[in-house]
């Protein structure tokens, strides 16, 4: 009779050589070296075709324990599926490294799926997740189960990453049950990763991560205990980078603890991991404090891990700094902080203060306040920046947070009192309000933020009602409120518009508040000739946050305001007649005749070139660091109202240093956006066959054809110039030739979030800059999609070799114009791109009812592809044009001049 072998149910590993991961196994070291985004020299020796060098990396990693190897190449300068090809080739024929288990690590699953087919042994995938929802998950799941491979799977499912214990536990044990009831997954083979986040990060939501993430362990292996837990050790210590002794610290301490737990294995690296007891006693302790979130109050254990790591650079450099300003009264120190955007030490000096005065109300509006002006006067001196202003306001909300419980306790007391003895409870009128909003139907408030944190700065109670805010929302609330002045900001045409229903509202309603009008669309033409004429009370545009202080505080002086508002009110009826003026002034051509001066294309010697596939193609993922080299950087200052060339900026006389500290910042921001997988980029694009038949393009979608109409330019040019329209720079349907147009539409999801936390932090400063941040990623995701579709998916300019400048200075061929932009103002034609992209549907870009996109960091647009096409503005056409382009699009006529108004002659 023959004896019965169990083979029991363990995570089985091979190279050359097996690795079974039994309960006994203490913990699997997985070396993270061979990753371009990790290892400086790594990338290196791979972006320069060193592949047999490179192995050198992957030969230390084996030589210092790890056991399993990490391999990504995810790079933005590299063709990530060729180099893991010919990588993990080159590895299988090196005994000494081949020997260990491959783990082949992309955010990309075409770059997995290439890796899968190189690699002998039972390999680990890593990752797959639930972002984009359980089809996809499942469909990649059986694939990685067809080659037989282990997989990670990310705790991230269609709502975003998991931060809390619940949440983790939540989607792992949700991603358990489909792999091993719908994919048929062995328990064993499936490894969780619960996501490690960096703590000591000040944000006081991040001080629970590592017990999160150590308590979410315990429970996974308790729920599961056939799988296994992995991370990324090296998260955990990021707010340290640069600090190699702090952060080896770091990861003995937290992998001592998150061991005991049940995590099985982690990307570290392995030749420098320090022994948790030889560590020394003071550093092993702070780092415990902060990681198990012990003593860590008002970030206590946070401020003493900083402080400590400090004094600690190379293993031992002391740093210096000067402290002498703590020796001065609590108001200097106040003070101090305020004007230097210091932090560090401002609710110890806020409840030092309240103890010394009579009220805690005395504390705002005395040494803060005193404090502010001092930084009003340097902001209007020119001697401090935007950038300095906003990091004061930081400082200023988290000293008026320490103070506020105080001064509610005294409210409800004073009104204890007067319901007692029978009196009216009357508060003092306090601050002037304003409020502020983004108008209906439009998401940007990167510049209403900062007008709202400027004027917070010099004194105003500012109401911020949001994006999106109907009319009836807004004056309801002014009224509400009793604001002093009401701010309407807005990005997108169709906002004009609203500003000017709102305007006519306040007049119905018989209000008499000043309104204020900012925003990149708006002008001070503008107000003067659409929004002012329609309310009398003073309406004033606001070109930045600088100018905001200046014009709130005239318009709330007693003495000022009359003087103010009649000069403003006679400045706008001239520049009303100007304009009046102007119009009757310019020549334009009747729209048929406009039609006959097309551009001048020899389409009898044109051939188009044929793009690698008709259709779309979704990218649902793109790595951030692929996206990072395209930033330009010029209107991320503009944002901050620093004006100037990037780099020059940098070392400018005036604003350089501020500029440099701003630019660190972000950078400094930027790197934790991508390690922590912050934000996910989405993108499609697609092309179609187009003919063109005057101004309109037919696009042949498949099953049905869907015309594009553009507008043409109506202003009499000198002879031979043409009268653009984009349908110029497609084949006629007469030319017989065959053409192609193509479009495309990117976005960056998950911001949200974070911009709670920093608004729970009162960190204006970082919130900001998360918004300013995302939208240069969103602008450089399109310039990168760009540069791939000349170069490879439409492949007409295959040899294009520029440098970023040349980019940015849009000196490729062809062009990738806007819905909603000067060559093609109308927003409306949003619906047919979306329609031809899916966009809503594949990476979930919404049109608000005024046809902004949300989220907010999103763009869109055509590609053409023509050597000939290029940018230009329709500027204004004539009621003629605006007739017929309602009748080609089957338009109501009232319908087509509300969105075309801003270009109605």
């Amino acid at each position: 009779m023959s004896e019965t072998i169990t083979i029991k149910p363990y995570l089985r590993l091979s190279g050359l050589e097996p690795l079974v991961v039994r309960p006994e196994t203490n913990f699997v070291n997985v070396g993270e070296r061979t990753n371009v985004t990790g290892s400086k020299k790594f990338s290196r020796l791979i972006r320069e075709n060193k592949y047999e060098e490179a192995l050198s990396v992957a030969r230390q990693q084996v030589e210092s324990g790890a056991q399993v190897l990490d391999i990504n190449m995810d790079d933005a300068l590299l063709d990530g599926v060729k180099a893991m090809t010919i990588f993990l080739n080159l590895l299988q024929s090196e005994p000494d490294i081949a020997r260990i288990p491959i783990m082949i690590d992309s955010s990309k699953f075409e770059i997995i799926e290439a890796g899968l087919k190189c690699v002998q042994g039972k390999c680990i995938v890593n990752s797959i997740s639930m972002k984009e929802g359980e089809e996809k998950f499942i469909e990649q799941a059986f694939i990685c189960k067809a080659f037989g491979a282990a997989v990670i799977v990310m705790a991230f499912d269609e709502v975003g990453q998991a931060d809390t214990k619940e949440r983790k536990i939540e989607i792992c044990h949700r991603a358990y049950k489909i792999l091993t009831e719908k994919v048929g997954f062995p328990p064993q083979d499936i490894i969780f990763d619960p996501n490690i986040f960096a703590v000591a990060t000040g944000i006081e939501e991040h001080n629970n991560y590592a017990v999160d993430f150590i308590e979410a362990t315990r429970e996974i292996k308790r729920l599961m205990p056939l799988t296994k837990v992995s991370g990324g050790v090296s998260n955990v210590s990021f707010s340290f980078r640069g600090n190699d002794h702090v952060r080896e610290a770091i990861h003995s301490v937290f992998l001592f603890h998150a061991i005991k737990a049940g995590m099985d294995m982690g990307i570290v690296n392995a030749g420098q991991l320090v022994v948790y007891d030889e560590i020394e006693p003071t550093l092993r302790q702070l780092c415990e404090d902060v990681l198990l979130n012990k003593n860590n109050d008002n970030n206590e254990a946070t401020e003493k891990l900083i402080a400590f790591a400090e004094t600690v650079k190379a293993k031992g450099k002391v740093e210096v700094k000067d402290e002498a300003w703590r020796n001065e009264p609590v108001e200097k120190r106040l003070a101090h902080s305020l004007i230097n955007g210091i932090t560090d030490y401002i609710e110890a000096d806020t409840e030092e203060a309240r103890l010394k005065y009579p009220k805690p109300l005395d504390v705002i509006e005395g040494p803060l306040m005193d404090g502010m002006n001092i930084v009003g006067d340097l902001f209007g001196a020119g001697k401090m920046f935007l950038p300095q202003v906003v990091k004061s306001a930081r400082v200023m909300k988290k000293s008026v947070a320490v103070l506020t419980p105080y001064i509610e306790a005294e409210k409800e007391e004073r009104r204890k009192a007067s319901l007692a003895s029978g009196t009216a409870n009357t508060e003092a009128a306090g601050a002037a309000k304003i409020l502020l909003a983004t108008v209906k139907g439009d998401v940007h408030d990167i510049g209403k933020n900062i007008v709202g944190v400027v004027l917070g700065c010099n004194g105003y109670d500012i109401v911020d009602l949001g994006v999106m805010v109907p009319a009836d929302k807004i004056l309801d609330a002014a009224q509400k409120e009793n604001a002093d002045i009401i701010g309407l900001s807005g990005l997108i045409t169709p906002s004009l518009d609203e500003m000017v229903h709102i305007a006519k509202e306040m007049k119905r309603r018989n209000m008499t508040q000043p309104l204020l009008i900012g925003g990149a669309t708006t002008s001070r033409m503008h107000t003067a000739v659409k929004i002012a004429p329609e309310y009398q009370h003073g309406v004033v545009h606001v070109l930045d946050a600088s100018r905001s202080v200046t014009v709130a505080g005239s318009l709330l002086n007693k003495e000022q305001k009359v003087s103010f508002l009649k000069a403003t009110e006679e400045e706008y009826i001239k520049l009303k007649e100007g304009f009046d003026n102007k119009k009757s002034i310019k020549q334009y051509l009747p729209y048929q005749e406009a039609l006959q001066h097309k551009a001048a294309i020899d389409w009898a010697g044109f051939n188009a070139t044929q793009p690698q596939f008709t259709g779309t193609k979704v990218f649902a993922d793109v790595d951030l660091s692929e996206l990072r080299p395209y930033i330009d950087w010029k209107p991320f200052f503009i944002a901050w109202e620093m004006h100037g060339n990037f780099p020059d900026i940098l070392t400018d006389t005036i604003v350089g240093k501020e500029a440099t500290k701003l630019y660190n910042d972000a950078n400094a921001l930027l790197d934790k956006i991508v390690a922590e997988k912050w934000l996910t980029a989405k993108g499609t694009i697609g092309f179609w066959e187009a003919a063109s038949e005057d101004d309109d393009v037919s696009v042949n979608a498949g099953n049905t054809i869907i015309t594009l109409s553009f507008l043409r330019q109506q202003i009499k040019k000198a002879p031979g110039q043409p009268n653009l329209s984009l349908a110029d720079f497609i084949a006629p349907k007469t030319s017989g030739k065959k053409d192609f147009i193509g479009a495309f539409a990117v976005t960056i999801h998950g911001i949200d979030t974070h911009i709670k936390n920093f608004e729970a932090n009162h960190d204006d400063y970082n919130k900001i800059m998360l918004q300013a941040l995302a939208d240069r990623l969103a602008e450089a995701f399109a310039e990168y999609l760009h540069l791939k579709t000349r170069k490879e998916y439409w492949g007409y300019d295959t040899t294009e070799s520029l440098s970023n400048d040349e980019l940015i200075k849009e000196k490729y061929v062809g062009i990738r114009p806007a819905p909603g932009y000067p060559a093609c103002p109308d927003h409306t034609e949003k619906h047919k791109l979306f329609a031809l992209l899916q966009a809503t549907e594949t990476i979930g870009i919404e049109l608000t009812e005024s046809l902004a996109m949300y989220p907010a960091s999103s763009v869109c647009g055509w590609y053409f592809s023509h050597p000939q096409s290029q940018y230009y503005g329709v500027g204004k056409i004539q009621r003629d044009q605006l007739e017929d382009y309602a009748r080609r699009k089957n338009m109501p006529l009232a319908e087509a001049e509300r969105w075309l108004s801003p270009v109605l002659e």
